[in-house]
């Protein structure tokens, strides 16, 4: 009897314990990484679902010498280095016609004063400030006693004291005045400045008129400046008494409300001229309009009424057609909306009710923000910071209260992501994906497109790729003989080893041009090839007759493709012009045009279909082909023994033994599908649209990662929607990847007995 060694014994049984570990360990790492993954990714989606947080920084009463009836204007601006407050300023306009300037981080401390009329905005002594209507931000339209108005800007501006530190500002300027016009006396004044430096001027008259003056600069044949005016009064087609009105920031489009709820809109020429007037419908209750301010970007217009009611209105429809509605409705005050101060970095509205609460809110979102109430104060006015990050609140007795603002994402919202919005300048609501424009743009990060994007061109990937590697799997399994197997298997396999990047460059460059060219032809040959298929077999009935032809038969079927193809293909090229000539009236890309309204790109799906296709093919192939050769010898040789042909025993017999890695294997080729970037974003065009054509492209997740992440700054909005696109991602190929395995185990399961 052999002795036992019992030490080698021991060794292996170490050996075994120690493996056991590292398995487990790198297993159990494995998992760790993946959930560290997903959880790095979710975290950067969080903060888009914050709400927006307020924190109350200050909270005083104005000095004595500045009592709070005689402030007729007010402002704030917050600067913020870090952490900390570096500057908590604010400003307040008085009826004399002086600015004071207060600081608030330390109770209220008046760091200076300038007198509007020595600055030259009112020469005339005596003069008093009626009303101030903030706008853009900085800048204010002031209307004076006498009925002229003025532009001044009051903005906050770093500067550098006797040590060489960084302090913060105010500076004034005025930017342009209008003089008084006759003996009448405005209720409301308006004024604006374009780029060239030219004024509008809105004013409000009794007798329910508005005077327009528009001062334009322009030069004589001599090169000499000057100054043209030209006046309109606008007193017709107002149905209604005039309580509010507001201009866009070139003075270009009026707005105004009246006491039973109707909107009007006129259009300006270069000459104070009618370009255009509407007048929207009413609301239903005849409700008054009680403000009216212009959203950044000067297309829709935030409206207030009497019942507290907060919206905001634009332009829809096309052409001539377009008609001012309401778009998107807001919360409500329990008063009438007094105050309506629009944020200057996104669509943020900062409202002000009659029973005191104030409400940030965003109109295409429709979100409500933030609400800041002080039932104790009753409150007089309000102010919002340019950047929107504070807000300031004075009330009648002179407290002044201010806070800082943290509302990093409002437009940000389930609808805005996953449903229909209808954005500025839209005719109907859409899901639209859009993140370049002008300063005052408006994002658009509807997910859908992307999403659907993805999925379709998995899809027409998919449709080439699963028919042509199953059925080439099931060919080299069962069909072929061992030497061709040998031979074929490594090749296919290799072509998994192509770089996506590669494969991306040949189909953009190389292969789309080529379709475009022979897409007809591409068409036709799927109609040819099968049909000169039929025919060769047909013939070969007959050839098959003689010892030769049998033996090609045993192995060597795929000889027949070697002659198929290329005539098939070259019959189909050659019936091209006819097939052109008689079908699409000479010209398929105008026909598809006019008759389908669809364009022809370059880089569209069937690109996609031959690129993304002929990267899943290796995928699906050695999965699939590895569990059809596993399928035991047995079965086969049992079914081929009771008469059954060879396709009758792949049909019947080896595809069910084998369905459980047919369709891991599909499913893995669906995921690698979804996943992929370099192919897609060289060869789709990446255009974010719904629409199932295979004539024009799409924009996948994978891709709109790669297209926007070096555009998009870090912690903003695009970013962390990026990331959200990645969770998106994430748990799409884990679904499918877990439904994979789920289905795979039930038809194990179901077929694993035979």
């Amino acid at each position: 009897m052999p002795t036992i060694d019992q030490a080698r014994i021991r060794r292996a049984r170490r050996h075994d314990r120690l493996a056991r570990w590292i398995i487990t360990l790198g297993g159990v790492t494995v998992i760790a990484s993946v959930v560290a993954i997903l959880l790095l990714i979710v975290s950067a989606t969080f903060p888009l679902f914050r709400p927006a947080r307020s924190h109350s920084i200050a909270w005083t009463r104005l000095p004595e010498s500045l009592p709070a009836k005689d402030v007729v204007g007010l402002g704030v601006e917050v600067g913020v280095g870090g952490h900390a407050v570096e500057a908590a300023t604010a400003y307040t306009m008085l009826r004399d016609g002086t600015i004071r300037f207060l600081d608030l981080r330390d109770g209220v401390k008046v760091q200076g004063e300038q007198d509007l009329k020595a600055a030259g905005a009112a020469r005339t002594p005596g003069r008093t400030i009626v009303a101030v209507e903030r706008h853009a931000g900085s800048r204010n339209s002031i209307l004076w006693s006498d009925g002229s108005v003025s532009l001044v800007d009051v903005a906050l501006a770093p500067e550098l004291d006797e040590r060489g530190l960084r302090r913060m500002k105010h500076v004034v300027r005025e930017l342009g005045s209008v003089a008084p016009e006759g003996e009448v006396r405005p209720q409301t004044a308006l004024v604006r400045r374009d780029e060239e430096g030219g004024l509008t001027c809105a004013r409000l008259l009794p007798g329910n008129r508005i005077l327009i003056v528009r001062q334009v600069a322009n030069e004589d044949l001599f090169g000499d400046a000057g100054i043209k005016t030209y006046r309109t009064t606008l007193d017709k087609g107002i149905p209604g008494t005039i309580t509010a009105i507001a201009m866009d920031t070139e003075g270009n489009t009026l707005y105004a409300g009246t006491d039973n709820g109707r909107l009007l809109l006129w259009e300006l020429t270069p000459e104070a001229g009618i370009r255009r007037q509407e007048t929207a419908p009413a609301f239903r209750d005849r409700r008054a309009i009680t403000s009216l301010a212009m959203v950044f970007g000067d297309v829709s217009l935030a409206v207030g009424d009497g019942k507290g009611g907060l919206s905001s209105w634009f332009e829809v429809g096309r052409g001539r057609q377009r008609k001012l509605e309401l778009v998107h409705p807001l919360r409500s005050h329990a008063g009438p909306v007094r105050e309506i101060h629009p944020s200057q970095r996104n669509k943020s509205l900062l409202s002000l009710g009659g029973s005191g609460a104030i409400h940030l809110d965003h109109p295409t979102s429709e979100r409500g923000l933030l609400s800041l109430d002080d039932p104790k104060t009753p409150l007089q006015s309000i102010a919002f910071s340019p950047r929107g990050d504070a807000a300031i609140a004075l009330g009648t007795g002179g407290e002044l209260r201010l806070w800082l603002i943290d509302s990093p994402h409002p437009e940000i919202s389930w609808e805005t992501l996953f449903g229909k919005v209808l954005y500025e300048g839209y005719d109907e609501p859409d899901y639209v994906w859009q993140t370049t424009g002008g300063a005052d743009f408006e994002p658009k990060l509807s997910l859908v497109p992307i999403v659907f994007g993805t999925l379709k061109g998995t899809f027409y990937a998919m449709l080439l790729a699963v028919p042509l590697a199953l059925l080439g799997a099931a060919y080299t399994s069962h069909f072929t003989t061992p030497g061709f197997k040998n031979a074929v298997k490594p090749v296919v396999e290799v072509m998994a080893a192509i770089p996506s990047v590669v494969i991306g460059f040949l189909v953009a460059l190389w292969l789309a041009p080529k379709i475009e060219e022979w897409i007809l032809g591409v068409f036709a040959s799927m109609v040819t090839i099968p049909l000169v298929f039929v025919a060769f077999m047909l013939l070969w009935q007959f050839a098959r007759r003689y010892e030769p032809a049998k033996r090609v038969e045993n192995g060597y079927e795929f000889l027949v493709m070697l002659l198929v193809i290329p005539l098939g293909a070259a019959l189909a090229f050659a019936a091209v012009p006819l097939l052109e000539g008689l079908v699409f009236d000479g010209n398929f890309k105008l026909w598809l045009y006019e008759t389908m309204s669809t364009r022809y790109d370059q880089r569209n799906s069937i690109i996609i279909a031959f690129g993304l296709g002929f990267a899943v093919i290796p995928i699906i192939f050695s999965i699939a082909e590895d569990s059809l050769s596993s399928v035991p010898h047995s079965l086969t040789a049992a079914s081929m023994a009771l008469g059954a042909s060879r396709w009758q025993t792949m049909w019947r017999v080896v595809l069910p033994s084998g369905s459980p890695g047919i369709f891991a294997g599909t499913m893995i080729g669906f995921g690698r599908a979804v996943g992929e970037t370099m192919i897609v974003l060289m060869a789709t065009g990446n255009t974010p649209i719904l629409d199932p054509s295979p004539w024009n492209g799409m924009r996948t997740l994978s891709a709109n990662i790669a297209v926007e992440i070096p555009e998009a700054p870090v912690g903003g909005t695009l970013y962390r929607v990026l990331f959200l696109c990645a969770v998106l991602l994430f748990l799409l190929t884990f679904s499918l990847n877990t439904a994979a395995e789920l289905v795979r185990q039930r038809l194990r399961k179901r077929y694993g007995r035979l």
